[in-house]
């Protein structure tokens, strides 16, 4: 039987400098290997740098990745793990702010929220739609994407594009 392979990204959003290599030591020892990240400047945070590592690995890797680097202060970051055919995807958000928030993805990217998270919201919003909403939003981890946003537009320019699961 052949195992399947996870693919994902860590996308780096911003890290002080002096973090940097601790921030590629951690993937590294998570993943198995030395890595080296393509470092470049935060234009959304003076002296903060960013980066995007594409990675491979087993499936549950993606969590693996995110806890080697969340607590960090100052670290904001992504790690994505695409589904498998075996295995649910996954996307973990931290600021420092918020902390960590994970959420399973479908083959589009999409978050995907369960049916008793859907149902909690419902419970607690009643007849008030504001609340309804407001649980909706937390499900979704919309807080973290608020805080992020600003910075992964920053990365618009990048000569980087990821093209998963072509052909």
């Amino acid at each position: 039987m052949v195992a399947s392979v996870a693919r994902g990204v860590i996308l780096v959003h911003s890290s002080p400098r002096a973090l940097c290599p601790h921030v590629e030591w951690a993937a590294g020892r998570a993943l198995g290997r030395a890595v080296n990240f393509s470092w470049g400047d935060q234009p959304v945070l003076k002296g903060a740098q960013r980066a995007e590592y594409y990675w491979e690995g087993l499936p549950g890797m993606g969590a693996a990745l995110a806890s080697s680097l969340r607590g960090w202060e100052h670290l904001r970051f992504e790690v994505t793990e695409d589904p498998t055919a075996g295995s649910d995807g996954g996307r973990w958000l931290h600021t420092p702010d918020l902390g960590i928030f994970y959420a399973q993805t479908d083959s589009a990217g999409n978050v995907v929220v369960p049916e008793d998270r859907i149902r909690y919201a419902m419970e607690v919003g009643g007849s008030n739609p504001a609340e309804l909403h407001r649980e909706l939003r937390v499900a979704l981890g919309q807080a973290w994407d608020d805080e992020l946003e600003p910075f992964r537009h920053a990365s618009d320019n990048s000569s980087v594009i990821w093209l998963h699961k072509v052909g």
